[in-house]
């Protein structure tokens, strides 16, 4: 991966190479932002200039087959970490090394790739992936090996906020104290679920959202995008490329969504004094449940989004809505009055206790059913 690959983030890209250039590499790195900000591809180019002895940002000055390896996700010092879990193919102790073909696949084909894509690609999107203690073993056991080619060791754990407690306090003592010329990268979307002692360890990089610019550049050149769509996508993308290669390709999955969201808020509206309401607003709770736990977070997160559209409409803060409802029998102008600064903290408590509890397996009906119940008060409150 070539840091030229990687869109805009000219300032990090700097910071890295200049770091290297100096010799002054920590050995435990936290990269912070969303899969669609870059810290993957970043992590790659970054883990290529190291481990090559590249001298150029383009990575093309240095060992010539170590770069060639790398770009093929097959260098024996560039290992690899990222939540698994149990399928088709392996039925028990799931961990990375048994997916090694499939993640090359996905890093080549998806480098801006999501959670919810790469679970898609293993087919466990009804699962929630971890790295668990086996991992962590898998971890200790390949970093306490010498270097292949006598340099660096370089270990990119993906999601790193999936590591489990057991995962976390195993590796702990290997990322404070690792052996000589080891380094860690830590990617994670949420910081603050990654263990305090090892965030502490770690020297952070945030990643911002990308410019609009910047996204619509990279639909035109990886995806061969018309200019005037590549602008129109840009803007609904929300500064995460991720989000605007799933619209160009038609497969947010936002039709589906922007459905089950309307139907929901129109019972909640209605549900006040109407029993009939209730039992829609039930049966559309068991409609969501029946689907896998990432996808009920997936939408919860969709929602989480609609209602601050709604509400930076509502303050007119046009400059910052993105969201175009193709629903015609939705306006989300008639939609934005009912979500204000009297109801939207509580909305958005609701919606992220739904998602906090759904991750830790509880029973998805019955937080659906609350949280609905919940809605119908919190919209009518003026």
């Amino acid at each position: 991966m070539l840091f030229s690959e990687v869109l805009g983030l000219p300032h990090i890209k700097n910071h890295l190479t200049t770091s290297a250039d100096n010799g002054r590499i920590p050995h435990a790195q936290l990269f912070v932002g969303s899969a669609g900000s870059g810290s993957l591809p970043m992590a790659l180019a970054y883990a290529q200039y190291i481990l090559c002895n590249n001298t150029s940002a383009e990575n093309n000055t240095g060992n010539s087959s170590c770069n060639t390896r790398i770009n093929r996700l097959s260098h024996p010092d560039l290992h690899f970490a990222f939540p698994v879990a149990n399928n088709d193919k392996v039925k028990k102790n799931a961990v990375s090394s048994s997916f090694l073909e499939e993640w090359r696949q996905f890093v080549k084909e998806e480098p801006y790739g999501s959670l919810y894509d790469w679970y898609q690609k293993l087919g466990i999107e009804n699962k929630q992936g971890k790295i668990g203690v086996d991992e962590a073993q898998d971890i200790v056991k390949a970093l306490s090996l010498k270097s292949y080619e006598g340099g660096f060791k370089v270990m990119i754990i993906w999601m790193a906020e999936k590591m489990n407690s057991s995962c976390a306090n195993k590796l702990l003592k290997l990322i404070e104290e690792p052996p000589k010329d080891t380094l860690f990268l830590l990617l994670t979307e949420e910081e603050e679920n990654i263990l305090q002692t090892i965030r502490s360890r770690c020297q952070t990089l945030h990643f911002p959202p990308l410019n609009e610019a910047v996204i619509a550049e990279g639909l035109i050149t990886k995806e061969n995008c018309d200019e005037t769509m590549a602008m129109t996508i840009a803007h609904r993308a929300n500064g995460n490329f991720t989000n605007a290669l799933h619209i160009f390709r038609n497969n947010a999955g936002d039709e589906q969504f922007e459905e089950l969201f309307i139907s929901w808020v129109r019972n909640a509206f209605k549900a006040k004094g109407n029993k009939a309401a209730i039992s829609d607003l039930i049966s559309w709770s068991e409609k969501i449940a029946a689907t896998g736990r990432e996808s009920q977070k997936k939408f919860l997160l969709y929602c989480l989004d609609f209602f601050r559209q709604a509400l930076l409409l509502n303050y007119k803060a046009h400059d910052l809505v993105f969201m175009e409802p193709r629903a015609k029998s939705f306006s989300l102008e008639k939609f934005a009055p009912f979500v204000n600064g009297n109801n939207i903290l509580a909305i958005t408590s609701e919606l992220e206790d739904a998602i906090y509890h759904i991750e830790r397996n509880g029973n998805a009906r019955i937080i659906l059913t609350d949280l609905s119940i919940k809605l119908t008060r919190l919209l009518h409150k003026k």
